[in-house]
């Protein structure tokens, strides 16, 4: 059985650091006096490293290992299932969300809680992917996410690409599609014909990439503030590839950003993408076309900026994305 997942606590430094610094001063600065500084807590012991307490471990929850196939790429999948698990032999539906060590412990705490046990929204397996083992999640998330690479165009970016490398989101489309979906299917009772797709910014990006070029991947998609900038909105080229090539896109999706997602004065807003715009904009597009098996919406969320929307979209989508058997309560 693979170990469960683990989040350690950082080491508490800044009250020590600052008991150093005040130690190192002298009792008076001028005319003030500083108090003696005295450890708090003296009745209790020192730590040493020998007994380190123990990780926080998140209960129903399993990590695994892969290699990417042909590369020497190493990614962590991280699995959690529901209490409810236990009690029955049904399938349930799948929820994948990338830039996991952000995404996974939230969507698995709003699962718990504004899930309410399948009453609002239905109970579902939740899958994070997070970075390659040994990189940044800049780094990761910067080559993975995304369709192109915009340092290959020598005029000047008006956006600060300052990751080393783009433009592999095709690598790692494939990999979940040929790797992560077999393992989720062999370990759990995974309902592999109702997946969802959760990502924000880059993250939703690859989601409208995996869209235009792999539809069928997953049924629904919950995109919170795509980047659909990217690259001068390279994601429009595979847009209009798949528009030319298809009759029908057979999926679902919800878009969301913030209200302050777009360029005005003010210090929650942007200086130079309008997301709101792009969003609006991609949704008008493909609702165009009239595909049969398609359906597209989006919202602006008030009072919610990029930094700050994912927890309200996230919300929101999971409750269109697989509403619960209801009624809904709220407390």
């Amino acid at each position: 059985m693979p170990p469960a997942f683990s989040s350690r606590p950082a080491p508490f430094a800044c009250a020590t650091l600052l008991t150093l610094l005040c130690g190192a001063c002298s009792k008076t600065a001028g005319n003030v006096t500083l108090p003696q500084t005295e450890p708090p807590h003296p009745e209790v012991p020192a730590i040493t490293a020998e007994q380190k307490p123990p990780a926080l471990e998140l209960a129903n929850t399993a990590v695994y290992e892969l290699t990417a196939n042909g590369t020497d790429r190493h990614y962590q999948v991280w699995v959690d299932v529901p209490d409810s698990y236990a009690d029955n032999d049904k399938p349930y539906p799948v929820v994948f969300v990338n830039d996991a060590l952000y995404a996974f412990p939230l969507v698995r705490s709003i699962r718990n809680l504004l899930g309410q046990h399948g009453r609002n929204i239905e109970d579902f397996i939740l899958v994070g992917l997070p970075p390659q083992t040994g990189l940044s999640s800049k780094q990761s998330r910067s080559r993975d996410y995304t369709p192109s690479d915009p340092l290959a165009d020598a005029a000047p970016a008006k956006n600060d690409y300052s990751a080393e490398t783009y433009g592999e989101a095709a690598a790692y489309r494939d990999y979940i599609e040929q790797q992560v979906f077999p393992l989720i299917a062999a370990h759990y009772r995974a309902d592999m014909s109702r997946k969802v797709y959760a990502g924000h910014s880059l993250g939703g990006l690859f989601g409208s990439y995996v869209l235009l070029t792999r539809p069928q991947m997953f049924q629904s998609y919950i995109l919170s503030s795509p980047s659909l900038w990217f690259d001068q909105r390279v994601i429009l080229k595979s847009e209009t590839a798949y528009a030319a090539a298809h009759a029908d896109l057979p999926a679902r999706v919800m878009m969301y950003a913030g209200m302050y997602e777009t360029t005005r004065p003010g210090p929650r807003y942007f200086k130079q993408n309008d997301m709101i715009g792009d969003m609006r904009a991609f949704e008008r597009t493909l609702k165009a076309h009239a595909y049969p098996h398609f359906s597209i919406g989006s919202e602006v969320i008030q009072d919610e900026d990029h930094l700050t929307v994912f927890p309200a979209a996230i919300s929101r989508g999971l409750l269109w994305a697989l509403p619960g058997h209801g009624p809904y309560i709220s407390g």
